[in-house]
Parts: structure tokens; sequence; C-alpha cells
């Protein structure tokens, strides 16, 4: 993607990719050689095998049309490489009402968006198909994954017109994802996951259930870990809860603690789906979020190549 194009994208944080840019090869490697559905990764050598045809779709290169197809059939069909059979990645934004609060520079509504931005870009870069939904207490923008560098600034405007809504529904929408992915995908969940963290996990069981791969980033402000307030506070509920007026500092031990066994639970049912689970306070950089997974998702596929041979 050309510089100029990328500068014009107000969710692709131009400093964030500068550093975030060496960790390309690794998200080569990441993101194409998830545990299931591992397809030959462009790394292999970039090889010219064919593979398979599919539809002409608009943005596609017309040097990959198969004119020999289109003079038997009429029809626009595009060859496939071993090189080119790349996952789906699915990018699923809670943009519920919750997720406006933001003690810093930054609301966890639009520090996911930087992040969905991000990985969206880097899944364009090693050749992977990247589509977007946005949600609260129903799926309201669905933008179609595709291959193509024009999808990052479709997804970047998505995003841009995300807006609050008063209720989110996490479960409901992992329910209606898994029904509606047709092969195996890779599946990044940004959302702060407030609600029945069971019912969460029966999501998380349903997509895995139907063979995806999930990486979960679980977003949190600082002061919702911490609660650092001081004197008698009045909090108001984002999503239609009662307002509470206590002092925090009398609570703030129970309260950390429920944080804490809510993120356990949450990840628990990560680790049972082999799922990433990735806590991110969004007072921490972002491009320091993403070097940790990707890093970290790296280790754990070599591991599992290594375990293969």
């Amino acid at each position: 993607m050309a510089r100029q194009s990328r500068a014009k994208l107000r969710y692709l944080d131009g400093e964030v990719l500068r550093r975030v840019a060496p960790l390309q090869l690794v998200a080569r490697q990441v993101v194409e050689g998830l545990r299931v559905g591992m397809h030959r990764s462009p790394l292999r050598g970039f090889s010219t095998e064919f593979a398979h045809h599919r539809p002409y779709a608009a943005g596609d290169a017309v040097r990959h049309v198969d004119w020999r197809v289109y003079g038997r059939t009429e029809r626009y069909y595009v060859r496939l490489y071993d090189a080119e059979t790349n996952l789906d990645v699915y990018l699923l934004l809670d943009a519920s009402s919750s997720m406006r609060y933001g003690s810093g520079k930054l609301t966890k509504l639009e520090y996911a968006k930087y992040l969905a931005a991000s990985i969206a870009y880097l899944a364009v870069e090693q050749r992977d198909s990247v589509g977007l939904g946005v949600f609260d207490s129903r799926l309201r923008t669905f933008v179609p994954p595709s291959g193509t560098a024009g999808v990052v600034g479709t997804i970047d405007r998505a995003l841009a017109a995300a807006r609050d809504e008063p209720r989110t529904d996490v479960a409901a929408l992992l329910h209606e994802f898994a029904r509606r992915i047709a092969r195996r995908s890779f599946v990044v969940v940004l959302s702060d996951l407030f609600g029945s963290a069971d019912q969460c996990a029966a999501g998380l069981d349903h997509l895995a259930f139907e063979g995806h791969n999930i990486a979960v980033f679980h977003v949190l402000d600082p002061h919702e870990l911490e609660l650092p307030f001081g004197g008698t506070c009045r909090f108001v509920g984002l999503e239609g809860e009662p307002e509470i007026t206590t002092q925090p500092r009398r609570i703030r031990a129970a309260y950390q603690r429920e944080v804490q066994a809510f993120m356990a639970q949450i990840r628990r049912a990560c680790e049972a789906n082999h799922a990433d689970y990735v806590p991110v306070d969004t007072s921490r950089p972002l491009d320091v979020v993403l070097a940790e997974w990707l890093l970290r998702r790296s280790q754990l596929t070599g591991a599992g190549t290594r375990q293969e041979r």
C-alpha cells in the first residue's frame, strides 16, 4: 500500500505501523499458520503451483484471469496458487456504550479501532483476506473478507463511522458468526466483554467447535482495573445499570478481586478452546500489545511445527 494512501486512513496510525513493521515477517508465520486450517505459506517460496479457480471479484488482478476458461464458459475466473490459498480473518469490534469509557487520550472503543485497523493491515500485507463486523446487541456493520489492498480503506471508513450503542451481547454475536462463516477462519474479538462470562464462553465454544481459530482482545481501561478514585463517587452505568454512590477505597480490594476473577474466567474459556487471550490495558502502547501477541503466537506456532516434525 502506498505511503500516501496509508496516511489518509484515520485508524491506521503511521507511527504505530512504523514500529510494528518489523513484525510483519512474524505476522506471516502467525496469522497464516494457526493451529487449525493450516495452509501453505507464501514463505514457502511463493509457489506458482496451480491450486484451483474461483469466480472473478472486483479488485482482482486481471493478470490472474484464466482466459481459456473464459473462452469455454464466457465467465471470468481467476487462477489461485498454493501461495494464495489464504485465511479469512474476521475482526469483530464491540461498539456498545461501555466501550466509550476512557480515562486517558483514547476511549476503549477508539483504542480497539486502532487495533483492528493495524491487524487488518498486517493481514492484507501477508496476503490474507480480512473482514469486519461491528456489533453491540446486534451486528451493525459487516465488511466481507477481501484480500485486496482496498479493503483496508473500506474497514477504516467503517471503523470511523462506528458509534457506541446502548447495550452489548457478545455471546449472541459469537454464535451468529459461528453459523455465518462458511470455512475455517481466524476470528479476532475486540471487546471489554462486559456481560455474562458463562455466555461468552459458550460463544467461544461454538466458534471452536466449527474449527475456527480465535483471538480475544479483552480491552479494559486502567481505571476499570484499579478503581483508583478517592472520596465519594457516583458511578453511572453505561449500558442501563443503576447508578451507585460509594467510597471507592472501601470496596477497592473486593472490586479488584472481582475483576481478576472475571478475567480469569474468560482466560480459562479461551484456553479450553485453544484461543489466544490478550488482556489489553489501554494505557499501554498499541504496538507493544501487538508485538507481545505476535511474538507469543510465533513461539506457539514454531513449537507446534517442531512437534509435528
